[in-house]
């Protein structure tokens, strides 16, 4: 099974030569359950011809808002649209998590409640997972397709699924914890003190990345069998 992978930014300039840019922590994410891959980095202008060339998509985190104002925005929101109105599998992750949600009819805002930066917590239908996040934007009102799954006191659209067509999640599971230490050094200036201190003291604390990689990749080949 192809999938596309619809890069919207990319790894910091000094963690890049240690953790690859931000298509290849998917690959690694989702390594070993039969996928191939193909990047458009969509945030420089890379779009594929159509979206019948991959037999699924995910969209990446981003530095950038799905709110700002950027010509990939809007045809990006075009893509998802077609991609969801065949029914092709579509996950998206962070930035990817509110697009999809904003390009459906929700709504994506800067939370009043502040960032989320580090090991967090969730409750995934009664099951308690951690994952790393990085994000100030939420998705605060869900499509009319969309069901949420998880959430914290934080974020309550922290995941969505929209029947067998998208599956997003807010948090990175494809962030471990060297990636997460590379960001505090990179992108701190802009998060307050306190949750930096935080994030650096949970550092070691395991997160269960694994069972979202087996999550997307079920709904990937359930979706599209």
């Amino acid at each position: 099974m192809k999938i596309g992978i619809l890069q919207t930014g990319h790894a910091p300039d000094e963690l890049r030569p240690i953790t690859g840019d931000v298509n290849n922590l998917f690959e690694k994410l989702l390594a070993g359950q039969g996928f191939t891959f193909e990047t458009y980095a969509v945030c420089d202008g890379d779009f594929p011809e159509s979206h019948k060339v991959c037999d699924g998509w995910l969209i990446t985190g981003s530095k950038h808002a799905a709110y700002e104002d950027l010509p990939w925005i809007a045809r990006l929101e075009g893509l998802i649209r077609a991609i969801y109105d065949e029914g092709r599998p579509l996950v998206g992750i962070c930035f990817g998590h509110q697009i999809i949600a904003q390009a459906l009819g929700g709504r994506v805002e800067k939370f009043e409640g502040g960032w989320a930066v580090g090991r967090q917590t969730y409750d995934w239908d009664g099951e308690t997972l951690a994952l790393n996040a990085w994000h100030q934007d939420q998705v605060t009102r869900r499509p009319a397709d969309a069901t949420p799954i998880a959430r914290n006191g934080h974020c309550e659209n922290a995941a969505l699924v929209y029947g067998t067509r998208a599956f997003t999640v807010q948090a990175h599971p494809e962030f471990d914890s060297t990636f997460i230490n590379g960001l505090i050094v990179a992108r701190a200036g802009t998060v307050p003190p306190e949750l930096i201190d935080t994030a650096k003291a949970n550092l070691r604390k395991e997160v269960d990345s694994d069972v979202l990689a087996t999550r997307i990749g079920a709904f990937f080949k359930e979706a599209h069998p």
